[in-house]
């Protein structure tokens, strides 16, 4: 009987001591993404609030928030983009079929927002002409006269947003949406 029960027990210490399963090992360690910075942008004077949050807790669920406010508090911008949308355009040689890989994507398209690259100075060159993915000549033509910045993001595989400030119009608009 001694015997048998010091083998339970050195078994129960074995199996404790052991690394977690399976399933345990492939749960999803994910924390909400919500960053923020500032740039010029509206203003070449003053610096806009440039905010990016990614939240939810399953890909299907999740919604990428981003928000441009002007140097007063204003808000001048507002999108929210389906994780599931972004998931579902994107290059298909990507293996997204785990939910852990598609989190994986959705946070690194989010802690990504603000490379660089993605912030235009200024949005359109004097010497840049206007093409077919040129939504509106008039506003591509007063950003080059403005000289203000831009600001792009990714929708997909290929596609690309590219957003400035109209002064004319008081507004933010897309000047260039393509590849």
């Amino acid at each position: 009987m001694r015997k048998l029960l010091l083998l339970i027990i050195i078994s129960t210490l074995f199996l404790a001591c052991q690394p977690g399963n399976k399933a345990k090992d492939d749960a999803v360690n994910f924390k909400n993404v919500n960053q923020q910075m500032t740039k010029s942008f509206s203003d070449l004077n003053a610096q806009d609030t440039f905010k990016i949050e990614l939240n939810g807790r399953k890909p299907e669920n999740m919604v990428l928030v981003f928000n441009i406010k002007k140097a007063g508090g204003k808000e001048i911008y507002h999108v929210q983009l389906k994780g599931s949308d972004l998931i579902g355009d994107t290059d298909p040689n990507l293996d997204l079929s785990k939910e852990k890989d598609q989190m994986t994507f959705l946070k690194t398209i989010a802690d990504n927002f603000f490379a660089e690259d993605n912030f235009l100075e200024p949005a359109v060159l004097p010497e840049d002409k206007a093409d077919n993915y040129v939504p509106d000549k008039v506003l591509y033509e007063e950003l080059k006269k403005s000289r203000l910045n831009g600001f792009k993001y990714r929708l997909g595989k290929e596609n690309n947003v590219y957003i400035a400030w109209s002064e004319k119009e008081q507004k933010v608009k897309i000047y260039y949406k393509c590849c």
